[in-house]
């Protein structure tokens, strides 16, 4: 007795039903992506090692060779104390370079198409690897606020403020890497989703509070560099770690979190189902 194919293969509309089954289904499927993405980690360690170097670099070029050259007047803080929050910030931003370059790729070489023919969630593919790199930077940004005591920085807050200026900068990262995941859906492989990132970075990172007061910059660069999304996180975690801040800035960084992850998750979903 034979067996027709429709009998043991799932028609379309089971695969449909499945991929979008509810919350439970869809949390299941990202679950197991997450740890896919996270087994990648363990299973080659050095790229957290490499991960964590470049934001030692900019640790010590900061403190030691430009650190001594910006007066403590400038800032109204030992300048360790002012730079640590947005060596934090700019670290979990770059972090977000990792989003882009595994989703272009898991997309160069196929993986990404095979993932689509399965009964899966299709938000699945992309939120666990944006959860897998925002776990990623939760370790980093750990080890980074233990650099940064090494090297002098001192938090004049409670431990539960800082606790949460550490959980306000992973928001901030995790809604970066929706803007990198559709950077990544939008390259042809990892070499051009680097080079993608560096135009969007250096404007987000460089031209802000993070290492150097907005004060000495012209009109129209201090006019960006004091209301862009990392700006305001950087002293949103400066309020809660230094309490040198309006809380205000808190709840902005929070908003241009949601705000940002509200527009570019749907928008690298929908790239990730037209590709």
């Amino acid at each position: 007795m034979s067996t027709t194919p429709a009998a043991v293969q799932p028609t379309r509309s089971n695969i449909a039903a499945n991929a979008g089954g509810g919350l439970l289904w869809a949390a299941r499927d990202t679950s197991a992506m997450v740890w896919r993405n996270l087994t990648v980690l363990r299973r080659v360690p050095s790229l957290l090692v490499f991960a964590l170097v470049q934001p030692l670099i900019f640790v010590f070029m900061f403190r030691y060779v430009f650190g001594g050259a910006i007066p403590s007047g400038a800032t109204g803080l030992p300048y360790v104390d002012y730079l640590m929050p947005g060596i934090f910030v700019q670290t979990v931003t770059f972090g977000a370079i990792n989003t882009a370059v595994g989703l272009a790729e898991d997309k160069n070489s196929g993986l990404l198409e095979r993932l689509k023919s399965l009964p899966m969630n299709r938000s699945a593919v992309l939120g666990g690897r944006v959860l897998a790199d925002t776990t990623r930077n939760v370790f980093i940004v750990t080890m980074m606020l233990f650099v940064g005591f090494l090297v002098g920085f001192n938090t004049h807050t409670n431990p539960f403020k800082v606790a949460a200026g550490v959980a306000l900068m992973v928001l901030f990262g995790f809604a970066i890497c929706w803007l990198f995941a559709l950077i990544g859906l939008s390259v042809a492989n990892g070499e051009a989703a680097q080079a993608a990132a560096f135009p969007i970075l250096a404007p987000l990172t460089f031209a802000s509070n993070a290492f150097v007061p907005t004060s000495t910059m012209p009109d129209w660069l201090r006019w960006w560099a004091e209301r862009q999304p990392l700006s305001i996180t950087v002293r949103g975690v400066r309020a809660l770690m230094l309490g040198t801040e309006p809380m205000d800035y808190v709840w902005g960084s929070i908003a241009w979190s949601l705000a940002l992850t509200a527009v570019l998750a749907p928008l690298a979903v929908r790239r990730f189902r037209n590709s």
